[in-house]
Parts: C-alpha cells; sequence; structure tokens
C-alpha cells in the first residue's frame, strides 16, 4: 500500500503543476485564440466525452488487462474495479459540481459581454440552458470571436464547472498506470498517460470550461479513489510484481 500511495502522490503533484502553474500566473480565459490550435485540443477533450469516452475507457481496460497479463477470474475482477473507479469519480463529481455550484468560464464570459443572467442561466433544464447559449452566441455583433463548433461544445456542457469531469476521467486512467502498471516496468504507456491526462486538463482551460482550480480539485478527488482503488485491487487480484517466470522476460526487454 505504501508503494502504491509513494507513485499515486507523486503522479497527482506532476499533474497538479500544470494547473498551478496557470493558477498563479494570473492568466483568464478570453476568446480570440486560433482555431489551428483550438481544434486539435478539442479533438482531445472529445477522447474523454460522450460517445468517445466510452470506447476509450474499454480500451484502456484492454490495454492494461494485456498488460498486466492476469487469468481470467481476476481479469474480470480488475476490470470491475476499474470501471468502478471511473463511475465512482463521475459521482463524487456530480455531487460536488451542486455543492458547489461554480459557473464555468464562457458563462461568466457571457453574463459580462452578453449580459447573460448566471443564476437564472443555471436554474433551467440543461436543455433550456444550452438553447439559451446558442441564443446568445446568435446575438453577437461578431459571431466568428467563438467558432461554430465550439458553441456546439458549450451547448453540450451547460452544468456547473467545480470540479473537472473530464480532467477526472483522465486523471484517474494516469493514476491507474503509475498504480497498476510500474512494476512491470510499462513505462511507455504510463508517459503517454500522464502526457494524455495533462492535454486534457489544457484543453479544458482553452476551451473555456473550466478554472484551473477544478482541475486541481479533480485530480485530488482521483488521487484519493485511485489510490485505495490499487490497494483495494491489490488484496482481491493479488500483487502486481510479476510472478517468477515473467522477471527475466521484463528485465530484457524494452520498457513498453
Amino acid at each position: 500500500m505504501f508503494q502504491i500511495a509513494i507513485r499515486t502522490s507523486c503522479t497527482a503533484l506532476l499533474l497538479l503543476l500544470m494547473p498551478a502553474l496557470v493558477w498563479l500566473s494570473g492568466w483568464l480565459w478570453s476568446p480570440g485564440m486560433s482555431d489551428n490550435i483550438l481544434r486539435p485540443f478539442y479533438a482531445i477533450t472529445e477522447t474523454v466525452s460522450a460517445p468517445w469516452g466510452t470506447l476509450t475507457n474499454i480500451i484502456l481496460c484492454a490495454w492494461f488487462l494485456w498488460c498486466l497479463r492476469y487469468r481470467l477470474k481476476p481479469a474480470i475482477v480488475l476490470v470491475l474495479l476499474l470501471s468502478m473507479a471511473v463511475l465512482i469519480g463521475q459521482g463524487v463529481k456530480s455531487y460536488v459540481k451542486q455543492q458547489v455550484q461554480e459557473p464555468r468560464p464562457y458563462v461568466q464570459w457571457l453574463a459580462k459581454t452578453q449580459g447573460l443572467d448566471v443564476a437564472k442561466f443555471y436554474e433551467q433544464k440543461r436543455k433550456a440552458r444550452g438553447l439559451q447559449v446558442r441564443q446568445q452566441l446568435d446575438n453577437m455583433e461578431d459571431k466568428a470571436e467563438i467558432p461554430h463548433w465550439l458553441g456546439n461544445s458549450w451547448q453540450k456542457d451547460t452544468d456547473f464547472a467545480f470540479p473537472s469531469g473530464h480532467t477526472m476521467f483522465a486523471a484517474t486512467w494516469a493514476l491507474l498506470g503509475v498504480g497498476l502498471l510500474w512494476p512491470r516496468r510499462h513505462y511507455k504507456t504510463i508517459a503517454l498517460l500522464i502526457v494524455w491526462a495533462t492535454a486534457v486538463m489544457g484543453s479544458r482551460l482553452l476551451l473555456g470550461m473550466h478554472w484551473p482550480r477544478d482541475l486541481m480539485a479533480a485530480v485530488a478527488i482521483s488521487w484519493v479513489l485511485i489510490t485505495l482503488s490499487c490497494w483495494l485491487a491489490q488484496k482481491l487480484c493479488g500483487p502486481f510484481a510479476p510472478p517468477v517466470q515473467e522477471q527475466q522476460e521484463i528485465q530484457t526487454r524494452e520498457p513498453e
């Protein structure tokens, strides 16, 4: 348990670095960034959004099982634990959002520039909020300021900001990678997951969806859940360290 906690803690601190620096810099989202920059980040954020997030979850579950080489019964238990960790994180996110009720950056911007009443906006149902966002964007004098695809994305994400569910999803998998795959030296997978999670977090900032503190809170919640989940997985499925017959193979192969 101690080794797992050390690994996940170091990774959580690494994930916190980017939003912490953005927060300390005083940077605030505003429209006008080049479409050539925003488009790739939108593609990254879509890997966590419905319906693509489900596909990402399935692919990562399958890859983790291959990396860990579990037998059928432990594999089923591990898949259930991995899926539960992601789902519980999303449930915690939804509960906290309702308690904190923090508006998203783009909602604050619409309030400042278009006279949107934030309190009344969030009193409406999700569909009505999406329609109001569309109306606000249609009434803008400079419609080119907000790309059409970004406006469509805003219409889908009209709930509260704190904490970031997209960040929680990506950070959960990055932390799971460190917790489960480190003993088998799958370092490239771990590095890719950390880079991907950081890119997802950056996309949420650049698309006007979240504040830096939303990302930081999401990483902290994920860290708690994943540290406990990895410990439980080890208890139920056995140690993550490879059996003796695999040790020589792991020592001689290239990482990943």
